[in-house]
């Protein structure tokens, strides 16, 4: 056998990728099966089969094995799909191994700005209030590229693709289809029609905003924060409009 013709059967590769993370705050099984049912029914396009991530940082106590795996059954049934519990203690993996799940680190730095007011990132994210609410001009520099002034897009963003701007703002010149994502872990501003789904502040920046010349998107979110388009104001459809987090609830507004 040739080593140079050796082919791997599988290619793999580690991205981005949209995966919901269920936070749970009251280990009451039937509440939260009943509350991800009324997620799936309201938006299915959105949640229906849609990866989920269990978190159980939130709790005082990690939940047992059986309550843990009457809680991945339910909300099978309730039309998600759990894939992995969110990094935790050693507890938390010795958990995911009985239940036959992977554990995901991903999340862990956004938690320990939570858990920690005293390292650097925290005030960053409490600072002042965020400026005037307009769409910023397309910066003047590089037409493409990333980092930290952020990353611009001159085309249609189509249903299935997903852009992401890492520690910097997301520019679309043109508009973002039905079925296309855009993540930026600053601000969002797009300068066409928002037909998708738009995450600002993907790393936990809750002064991020998303700005849109016409808005019918999908599903918006600042910090983890989202509301889908089911619950909007109809007189905000087809809107110039900005969306912002405050007081930890997402607010949409008209842009003059």
């Amino acid at each position: 056998m040739q080593m140079n013709d050796y082919e791997q059967a599988g290619e793999l590769k580690i991205g981005q990728v949209g995966i919901a993370n269920l936070r749970v705050r009251s280990l009451d099984v039937p509440r939260l099966v009943q509350e991800m049912h009324e997620r799936v029914t309201r938006a299915p396009k959105l949640f229906a089969r849609a990866a989920v991530v269990l978190d159980f940082g939130g709790l005082a106590q990690l939940p047992d094995l059986p309550t843990a795996q009457a809680l991945i059954n339910g909300l099978r049934q309730a039309g998600v799909l759990p894939v992995a519990l969110a990094y935790g203690t050693s507890q938390t993996e010795q958990l995911a191994e009985q239940l036959g799940l992977p554990l995901l680190a991903k999340f862990r730095a956004q938690y320990e700005r939570d858990q920690d007011t005293a390292t650097p990132p925290a005030p960053a994210r409490r600072s002042a209030a965020p400026p005037a609410p307009a769409p910023a001009p397309a910066p003047a520099a590089p037409a493409a590229g990333s980092g930290e002034l952020g990353k611009m897009h001159h085309t249609t963003v189509r249903s299935g693709q997903q852009l992401y701007a890492h520690n910097g703002d997301l520019t679309v010149l043109s508009a973002v289809g039905a079925g296309a994502e855009v993540i930026s872990d600053g601000s969002i501003h797009i300068y066409g029609t928002l037909r998708g789904r738009a995450l600002a502040g993907a790393q936990g920046n809750e002064n991020a905003r998303i700005f849109c010349r016409e808005f019918h998107a999908e599903l918006v979110a600042i910090a983890g924060r989202y509301k889908v388009l089911d619950d909007v104001p109809s007189q905000l459809r087809g809107k110039a409009v900005q969306v912002w987090l405050e007081q930890d609830q997402i607010m949409i507004a008209a842009l003059d």
